[in-house]
């Protein structure tokens, strides 16, 4: 038998997608519009959702103060500090937070709002999912062994403790930006209580760094005290001490200094004068005495260094009285020469003064002599003097090192004593002065409205999730989506030929999608489903419905692919089970023996007849008493009156035949094929699905060409691949593909921007004319 295949080939080339091209707008639009429901559907859930929680949500309050830390509202208590740093500022900022956040403060704002007994604050108003945990609470409370009864002083300390834990969890606390100022806010059941709160955190904050700087001040005054007396004592000892080593050891003298250092001190400036006496004395000495070794002779000339070096007037005298005569002598000479008597005189008595001169010149040498002895003496015993004190001065030595070191002790807890008195008298002047460095400058409200939970926010929160979430989900949908929707998805997964969808056939939709009652029949009821011998005249009813018109559009392919032929022999296939190809291949039929054609149809799905089902009455005998030859086929045959259409049911011994593929590959099967194929031009088999069973398979010689029923949304693509790839003689003759229940209505949310299927509403005209 001859095998055609008929294959769309289109006329343009379509243009190459490119993998790296900018996202297609038009298929986000496409997959946005056809999710929108998932997307209004899970927006409407997170605002249900949001609703629920907004109900079952305890409103709460906030109230906000601000305060400032600055150093500067005691720059007239305290010294001027340096500049601090921004590591410094931020530490000291840090610092102030963690102390408002701490369970001491909690306690103080409890102790001073009284909130110890607030049940507004220890038993707030509860939600319902609190009232939940308190019931389950409850009982397990009543399963588990009684405590012991509580005292009232430890039942008050825990409401005290409550109240703190619950004030911290309300509290919050943050700096303020880059500044020096910081925010608190207080959340409560109650817009008063959340001022009221909010304003005693602010003043208990100042009056706590108020009472810490006091406390601090006033210890560190107690602490200088006693360690001022402790210095001082010490101070005193220390002093005591260098004074008693120096009276011990000899170190002190009226001016201050050591005996033996100012000893050797005067020694060494007596030495040097008894030096230069004596240098002085031995010169003159050593003059004097070579005069004297020069003899008489020489003495006078000489007699002038005495004169100059000694106040000696009678040398002095004898020299005048020497020169004077020997003028005299040289005038006389030079009148009356040396001879004369007066000469000789004067000569005479120059001799004697020169004689007396002498003398004179002897005396001062012997007296120079013992000057020079004196000095060198006087030398000599300085030198021992110095010697025995320095002695004495290196062993003072010795002593003024332990002395340095206990000068230098007692001078140090002097400045150390002087220095914590400095600090003690600053401490006792802080004291006085009542100046925290810290103040509000922004009071706390009483808010008008609840802070949480926050309506609006919420709502819109809910909204922008559940877009989010609905978008996901789209996404999701889109990437798992597996089935074939449009034409295109039918040539572009498994390359066939694509003849058209099928609309759901209800009493509803029918009309609507025909837009005229049936012409030999009464319209269905309202909203009610066609019952199973009317879904086989869909076609004959609705000539003019699009159902109608797909089924011409398959009549037309198979024309073509199977001109020519005597008796067409078309098999409607699907690949799983409730598809409705048993439905198509009845209107396909009806249709066909509608136009004038001798039309039978045969439900050849042995093991599941639906067309036979579709019959008002259950056929006695079938397909498989006609195959097995008990009985003739036209004995079996039904007609519609109607259409005409001759209807070869199953039988009822096809429910219990277990040999069905055997059955329609049999030698029976094609002599029954052969004894129709002079009275009928078509011969429509409505076979059984191809991936539970072979009955397809097995039948396949007998079929000049296949129409392919998929469920529109249902079938899997992947399945069809599979199904077509492991039977290619089956795909081989496949005219086209069919997609049955197909919904009209969101069919063009599927379509690509341009295609057939999105101006739907433009040609459904032509169906109601």
């Amino acid at each position: 038998m001859d095998q055609l295949q008929f294959r769309t080939k289109p006329v343009l080339h379509e243009p190459q997608t490119d993998a790296d091209s900018f996202i297609d707008l038009d298929r986000l639009w496409s997959a946005l519009v056809r999710r929108l429901g998932v997307i209004i559907a899970c927006v409407g859930l997170a605002m249900l959702l949001a609703g629920l929680y907004l109900f079952a949500t305890q409103p709460t309050y906030t109230s906000m103060t601000h305060i400032l830390i600055d150093d500067s509202l005691s720059r007239f208590a305290e010294e001027e500090e340096g500049p601090q740093s921004a590591q410094q500022i931020d530490n000291r900022m840090s610092s102030a937070v963690e102390i408002l956040k701490s369970k001491a403060l909690a306690l103080r704002v409890v102790d001073e709002a009284q909130l110890g007994d607030n049940e507004l604050i220890l038993n707030p108003p509860r939600s319902l999912l609190d009232l939940a945990k308190g019931a389950v609470k409850g009982t397990v409370a009543l399963v588990l062994p009684g405590r012991p009864p509580v005292s009232q002083e430890a039942m008050q300390a825990g409401r005290r403790e409550k109240a703190a834990a619950i004030l911290q969890q309300s509290l919050g606390v943050e700096r303020v930006g880059r500044s020096s100022v910081i925010a608190i806010s207080v959340r409560s059941p109650g817009p008063q209580l959340s001022a009221t709160i909010a304003r005693t955190y602010a003043s208990s904050y100042v009056e706590e760094q108020l009472n810490a700087n006091f406390d601090a001040t006033e210890r560190a005054s107690v602490w200088l005290q006693e360690r001022l007396t402790d210095l001082n004592s010490r101070s005193q000892q220390a002093a005591l001490a260098v004074e008693q080593y120096k009276v011990e050891n000899g170190l002190v003298s009226p001016r201050g200094e050591l005996l033996s250092a100012q000893q050797l001190a005067d020694l060494n400036s007596q030495l040097i004068v008894a030096q230069a006496d004596a240098a002085t004395a031995s010169a003159r000495y050593q003059q004097y005495r070579a005069i004297i070794e020069q003899g008489p002779d020489a003495a006078v000339g000489n007699a002038v260094v005495s004169s100059r070096e000694t106040d000696n007037s009678i040398l002095q005298d004898l020299r005048q009285r020497y020169i004077a005569i020997n003028e005299r002598e040289q005038a006389v000479v030079q009148q009356f020469g040396a001879d004369h008597p007066q000469a000789v005189a004067l000569k005479t008595e120059k001799q004697d003064l020169s004689r007396q001169i002498f003398t004179e010149l002897e005396q001062l040498t012997g007296s120079f002599r013992n000057e020079m002895e004196v000095a060198s003496s006087r030398e000599s015993s300085l030198r021992e003097s110095i010697r025995e004190v320095a002695g004495t001065n290196s062993q003072a030595n010795v002593s003024m090192v332990q002395l340095a070191e206990l000068e230098q002790k007692a001078a140090a807890l002097k400045t150390l004593y002087q220095s914590y008195l400095a600090r003690f008298e600053q401490a006792s002047q802080q004291q006085s002065f009542p100046i925290a460095k810290a103040r509000v400058i922004s009071e706390a409200g009483v808010p008008t409205a609840p802070s949480s939970p926050r309506k609006t926010l919420t709502m819109a929160l809910s909204i922008v999730l559940g877009a989010m979430a609905g978008g996901a989900l789209a996404t999701l949908l889109e990437v798992r989506e597996r089935f074939f929707r449009t034409g295109e998805d039918v040539q572009e997964k498994i390359g066939l030929p694509f003849l058209g969808y099928l609309p759901r056939i209800s009493g509803n939709r029918t009309a609507s999608a025909s837009g005229s009652q049936p012409e030999s029949a009464q319209p269905m009821p309202h909203g009610e489903p066609i019952d199973f011998r009317h879904m086989m005249r869909v076609a004959v009813d609705w000539p003019r419905s699009a159902f109608a018109e797909t089924l011409r559009n398959a009549r037309l392919a198979s024309d073509i692919v199977l001109q020519g032929r005597h008796c067409r022999v078309i098999g409607i296939v699907s690949c799983l089970p409730g598809e409705g190809k048993s439905t198509v291949a009845a209107n396909f039929a009806g249709l066909l023996a509608a136009s004038g054609q001798r039309t039978l149809v045969i439900d050849a799905d042995l093991r599941n007849p639906g067309l036979s089902k579709m019959l008002a009455t259950e056929p006695e005998v079938g397909l498989v008493e006609v195959a097995l030859g008990e009985v003739e086929w036209t004995q079996a045959v039904r007609v519609d009156r109607r259409s005409k259409l001759a209807i070869m049911p199953v039988g009822a011994r096809g429910k219990s035949l277990a040999h069905a593929s055997e059955l329609l590959s049999s030698a029976g099967m094609t002599r029954f094929l052969d004894s129709v194929r002079d009275t009928f031009d078509v011969i429509v088999v409505d076979l059984a699905p191809l991936v539970p069973v072979v009955d397809a398979k097995a039948f396949e010689p007998h079929v000049d060409g296949f129409l392919f029923v998929a469920q529109w949304g249902v079938t899997p693509a992947k399945t069809v691949q599979n199904v077509l790839a492991a039977q290619p003689q089956i795909a081989a003759k496949v005219m086209g593909v069919l997609l049955n229940n197909t919904d009209m209505s969101q069919l063009h949310r599927f379509a690509d921007p341009g295609s057939p299927e999105r101006f739907r509403e433009q040609y459904l005209n032509y169906y109601q004319g």
